[in-house]
This record gives C-alpha cells, sequence and structure tokens, in this order.
C-alpha cells in the first residue's frame, strides 16, 4: 500500500535552502516528508579551551550555533523545532535524532512528551574517539542516536530489516554501530582546517537511510551543516531537502552534492527483495519437478539427522512424519524452524542446501524475484 504522503513540489526538492528551520518548515505542507535525520546544536556546555599534553589547542565545538543561555532555553528550542518536524513527517514516517550525553536525554524526554515513539536507542560506538586530554573522566566514546515513529498509534513504517542483515553479514543488525570517527579524505577543510566542527560520517548515515527509507522517499535534514545527509540521500536514490542556517555551510554543502553524479543504474540495485515480495513455492514443487525425488534421504547439514523424502512431499524420521519445517523442528527439538535451511540434499560435489533447487526452479520457471516464501 503506498504511503498517504502529501507532495512537496519537485522543484523544491533536492536543495539545500538556507534559513531557520522553524521558518523555513512553516511554508511545507503537512505529513509531506518520509524520514527525517537531525542533528541539531549538542549545547556542550563548553567553558575553558583544551589543550593535548603536547600543548597544542584542540579544535573543539565553541561554534555560536551551539552556545545556550541556559537549559530552559534549549529545551525551548528543541521542542520549537522538533514540532516543525513532526508536523511535515508523514503518518508512516520516523525520524532519527543524534545527540551526546550532554543533550540527548532532554531531546528524548521532549520527543516523547509531543507524542512520538522510540522504536530504539542506537549507540553510535566510535573506534577512534578523542582521549580525554585532562584525564579527569572516561573517554566520551559514544554518541546517541533516538529512532522513532511519530505517534504511538502509527502502524506502518520503513524498516529494510533484509537489508541491514545482508549489509551486516546476514546477521541481525544490533544497536550499537561501531564507526570510525569523520577523518582523511571524508573531511571536508578549507585553508587546512575542518570545514565543519560536528561533520557526521557518511557510514553513519548510510545506515540510518538503507534502514528506514526507500528509493524516491524524501529525506529531510533540518540542520544539515556540510550536507552529510544529502549527500548520502543523493547517492542511494533518494530526494532530499537540507535545512542550514549558516550560508558558509550551505556553501559547503552544496558543492559537495556538485561533486556527486546522478545515479546512472536502476533502483533495482538499491532495493533488497524480501521474502515476502516474492512467490511462494511448496516443497512439494521441488518434488513434483525432479529436482528431488521420492525416496531420496536428505540430511542436516551435519548429517547428524537423516529423513527419507515421501510422495506426498512430507519427511519421515522414524516415525515421525511431517513438512520439512515440522520435521527440521522435530530433530532439533525446536519449537518451529524454516526447513528450506535445514534440510540437504547429496550431489556429486557433496551436500547441497534444498533452498538452492528452489531457487533453480524460480529462474527456470521466470519467476525468479529473489529468495522465495516458506
Amino acid at each position: 500500500m503506498a504511503k498517504k504522503t502529501k507532495t512537496l513540489e519537485m522543484s523544491r526538492q533536492n536543495h539545500i535552502i538556507q534559513g531557520d528551520c522553524n521558518e523555513v518548515l512553516e511554508d511545507f505542507p503537512e505529513e509531506c516528508v518520509d524520514l527525517i535525520f537531525a542533528d541539531p546544536p549538542y549545547n556542550l556546555q563548553l567553558k575553558n579551551e583544551l589543550y593535548r599534553p603536547n600543548l597544542t589547542k584542540v579544535d573543539a565545538v565553541n561554534d555560536s550555533w551551539d552556545k545556550f543561555s541556559n537549559f530552559e532555553a534549549y529545551d525551548k528550542f528543541t521542542e520549537k523545532w522538533l514540532t516543525s518536524c513532526r508536523r511535515v513527517l508523514n503518518n508512516e514516517g520516523t525520524i532519527w535524532v543524534i545527540g551526546s550525553y550532554h543533550n540527548i536525554f532532554r531531546v528524548g524526554k521532549i520527543m516523547m512528551d509531543l507524542g512520538f515513539w522510540i522504536l530504539n536507542d542506537v549507540t553510535w560506538v566510535k573506534t577512534n574517539p578523542m582521549p580525554n586530554f585532562r584525564g579527569t573522566r572516561f573517554t566520551n566514546a559514544t554518541e546517541t542516536l533516538i529512532w522513532a515513529k511519530k505517534s504511538i498509534s502509527q502502524k506502518r513504517y520503513t524498516f529494510n530489516h533484509h537489508a541491514m542483515r545482508a549489509i551486516n553479514d546476514d546477521k541481525q543488525m544490533r544497536s550499537d554501530w561501531y564507526l570510525p570517527l569523520c577523518t582523511g579524505a571524508e573531511r571536508i577543510k578549507i585553508n587546512g582546517k575542518k570545514a565543519h566542527s560536528t561533520q557526521k560520517p557518511e557510514a553513519l548515515l548510510y545506515n540510518v537511510i538503507l534502514a528506514s527509507s526507500n528509493p524516491g522517499d524524501l529525506v529531510l535534514d533540518p540542520f544539515v551543516g556540510s550536507g552529510t545527509t544529502a549527500a548520502v540521500a543523493k547517492k542511494l536514490g533518494r530526494h532530499y531537502i537540507g535545512i542550514e542556517l549558516d550560508s558558509g555551510y550551505v556553501e559547503i554543502a552544496n558543492r559537495r552534492l556538485d561533486n556527486i553524479s546522478p545515479m546512472l543504474f536502476d533502483d533495482e540495485l538499491l532495493v533488497t527483495k524480501t521474502k515476502k515480495s516474492a512467490p511462494r513455492v511448496p516443497f512439494g514443487t521441488i518434488v513434483e519437478m525432479g529436482y528431488i525425488s521420492v525416496g531420496e534421504r536428505l540430511y542436516s547439514r551435519n548429517r547428524k539427522h537423516v529423513a527419507t523424502v515421501k510422495a506426498n512431499s512430507h519427511l519421515l524420521v522414524d516415525a515421525f512424519d511431517g513438512s520439512i519445517h515440522k520435521v527440521g523442528a522435530h530433530v532439533q527439538n525446536a519449537p518451529a524452524c524454516n526447513g528450506w535451511d535445514v534440510w540437504y540434499a547429496e550431489r556429486e560435489n557433496g551436500l547441497v542446501s534444498i533452498d538452492e533447487f528452489r531457487q533453480a526452479y524460480l529462474r527456470e520457471s521466470g519467476l525468479d524475484g529473489g529468495q522465495a516464501t516458506v
């Protein structure tokens, strides 16, 4: 079912807009964006300059946009921009907000007060964090991302679970992401100095955008800074809107985006097909088509369990009779299992998963749509 998203004119998409995000978003229709990533000021409350042991000055975050008179002022600022974002987020969209211990707990509380419903808190574990040079506390090696849907009653939202498994060596991705800080060639510099003090690594945004949006979706970043969100969205075939108060950052972001070539490949390369999107193939079809023979023995991966194929496509182990799934669960003493992952047939070059025969059937019959459903 298509998202019920109000359309933002194409002429306004794929742009970096200079201005205050609250003022800019006032002119947007309600429910017009699919995904929001926000990297707001952290209100770091830095009081003194910081020096390394060799007496060189640390290039810390001391920008004017990160300074607030007190917590009350920061909370009012946070409530205002989150309210603006919630208005333009469609009713099947989600929002990500990143922060540090200085601000993320305040942000999370305000999000919940406004009606957002938190799905995950993801910990970005920095593999190369800046040391605590004074040695007065632990090295701050993490930042937190809050991922939330618009409301507790929201039933649908995008989560590309299979894509995230695929980029994580086919293991379910956890909520701790080990990624380095933005350094090296990726770090934008002007005259040898950081162009933006808090530029995020593209790998972080790659995870966020791949996980929670689809090709063609509109991604909003209300504090786009040097343009990382927009850059990754463009690379992944999403539309984007970036809003930034600082004209210098707008110029940097636009130059960055100009250096990214438009996609010259189909959306097919951007989509991970799931079991739900592929045609269902019963094991009986694999037997009927002769990929597996009646009376043939199937084995578990370690050959510990052996089953015989019956004419009705059931398997027989001793006196236990059932489907590939039911018998697979029985021999593993498990409540349930996916039999396509359990059973193997003996072939010339060794054991072959019965799922390979299923995929062969899909290809040869012209039904190939990715991994078939159980």
